[in-house]
């Protein structure tokens, strides 16, 4: 819907890019990943041990110590908003940059209240509690659509985005108060608390700080890959991020999910003394659901990822050839969406151990790496190759794959270094490689096939048959997955 009334190469789309990253950086700080890397697992273990009280204690000791950082950062990123622009997003002058500051001033308040969603996230994940907590996001999306329509029957594409942002940050307030009643019913009455620390909540603080700095690290990438498209023609800013909304939904959807479905277990089965064979175990079963659905992502993003931008985004403002340039984004980042997601997994299983350190070395090692490659690709890319400049968003987001790629690596050897080896059988990888092959070559000659139409029919009709291909093959080899989706076999 945004795409629709202000495409990708406009000042607007730039401007609300870069402002919905900037003050994102205060949610992924505190927001899920810490309290999955701090809080769930002590969390859960309370409540497996019989101590509901004491869980409780820790739930409402959590909420006001995230309510009152929550308070003075957003406060001090209001009043940041120009130096936070200037410094992250310096490409940016005149009227995007104002625009931009306007933009921050507005969604910062509305993230804050992201951040206690999460919390009620982490609870409600403990208590087995998983549909609200990610269902609730739709409320913020039906805020910033609704926002959209109204404003672009009254004015253009500055004031559409003052509106969308107005729009995010109600519905970021929703979204946190839908979840409280379900939270109070699993949990019963949990309220802040600002008195003396017990163990638990001792332990959450000390493995905060390392899961902060390592969302940090993730942070820093995410803003130098926006202050290096800020440098890029117009448009790469928003080119970037519609990318990373596509690229991220598989890692979210089957990496994220799957990974903070399992980490209450795990951290349960470490509670009562497991040991390695129950880890290993999760660790093999929830590896085998993530390639089931990410793997033919993969292929679909690589070979027809301007049919999946098309349908997404491609409407009014934005036309074919943005949905091409966001192709582009996309295949460069395709390669490395399995080890990423894998990714995901690999963090739970070390936060579920007590080890938050090791996953922030290396991410601090794949920030490192990303920036390097994807800058040095970005710039040098388009001018080796003779192309346009603006493609150098291919080399950012190839930067990011290859290196979330080798940070799988380095996470998988640590846990075969503190469990044993867990490494699926090659032939399931034969078969979900060879599905997704057979897939995308029907997908693929379906939309060649087809006559000259718009993508709202080519892109449903190729990305129906890559998809019906897949999950046919599926069945035909047995891959066992298949049961996740009720295609059982007689």
């Amino acid at each position: 819907m945004i795409a629709h009334y202000l495409g990708q190469t406009t000042i607007a789309a730039d401007a609300l890019a870069a402002a919905f990253r900037i003050p994102n950086v205060l949610q992924n700080l505190l927001g899920e990943g810490v309290l999955s890397a701090s809080f769930i697992p002590e969390y859960a273990r309370l409540r497996k041990q019989g101590k509901l009280s004491e869980a409780r204690q820790l739930a409402g000791a959590v909420l006001g110590l995230l309510s009152g950082v929550v308070l003075v950062i957003v406060a001090i990123g209001v009043t940041v908003a120009p130096w936070l622009v200037g410094v992250l997003v310096p490409g940016f002058d005149g009227s995007r940059r104002t625009l931009a500051i306007a933009l921050i001033r507005i969604l910062f308040p509305g993230v804050g209240a992201l951040v206690l969603s999460a919390w009620c996230l982490g609870v409600l994940n403990s208590h087995g509690r998983f549909f609200l907590s990610y269902a609730a996001p739709v409320i913020w999306n039906v805020a910033i659509i609704a926002a959209t329509v109204v404003a672009a029957a009254r004015g253009g594409p500055d004031h559409i985005v003052i509106w969308i942002a107005w729009g995010a940050a109600l519905g970021s307030l929703l979204q946190f108060l839908v979840q409280l009643p379900p939270l109070l019913n699993a949990a019963g009455p949990v309220w802040p608390s600002y008195g003396p620390s017990t163990l638990a909540f001792q332990a959450v603080r000390t493995n905060m700080l390392p899961a902060v700095f390592t969302r940090g690290v993730v942070q820093i990438s995410a803003f130098l890959d926006a202050w290096i498209a800020s440098w890029l023609p117009l448009g790469s800013v928003a080119a970037l991020a519609n990318s990373q909304l596509l690229y991220t939904l598989p890692i979210s959807l089957f990496g994220m999910s799957i990974a903070a479905s399992e980490l209450p277990a795990m951290a349960e089965d470490t509670a009562h003394g497991a040991g390695s064979a129950a880890l290993i175990e999760r660790l093999k079963s929830g590896s085998a659901r993530i390639a089931f659905f990410v793997v033919p992502t993969s292929f679909a993003f690589v070979a027809l990822g301007h049919q999946v931008a098309g349908v997404v985004f491609q409407s009014g403002a934005f036309s074919a050839a943005d949905a091409r340039w966001v192709w582009g984004t996309l295949a460069g980042a395709a390669i490395g969406l399995l080890p990423q997601a894998w990714g995901r997994l690999l963090n739970s299983a070390h936060y579920a151990l007590g080890d938050t350190r090791t996953p922030l070395r290396f991410a601090t090692f794949r920030v490192a790496l990303s920036v390097v490659l994807g800058a040095a690709i970005a710039f040098q890319g388009p001018r080796i190759l003779g192309i346009d400049p603006k493609w150098g968003t291919v080399g950012l987001a190839f930067g990011t794959a290859v290196a979330g790629t080798l940070e799988w690596f380095l996470l998988r050897r640590s846990l075969i270094s503190k469990l044993g080896p867990f490494g699926l059988a090659s032939d399931r990888h034969f078969r979900w490689w060879g599905a997704a092959a057979i897939a995308t070559v029907v997908g693929v000659a379906t939309y060649l096939l087809l006559p000259r139409s718009p993508v709202l029919i080519t892109g449903p009709a190729s990305l129906g048959a890559f998809g019906v291909t897949y999950l046919a093959v599926a069945w035909a080899l047995g891959i066992p997955e298949v049961r996740l989706l009720g295609l059982n076999r007689p």
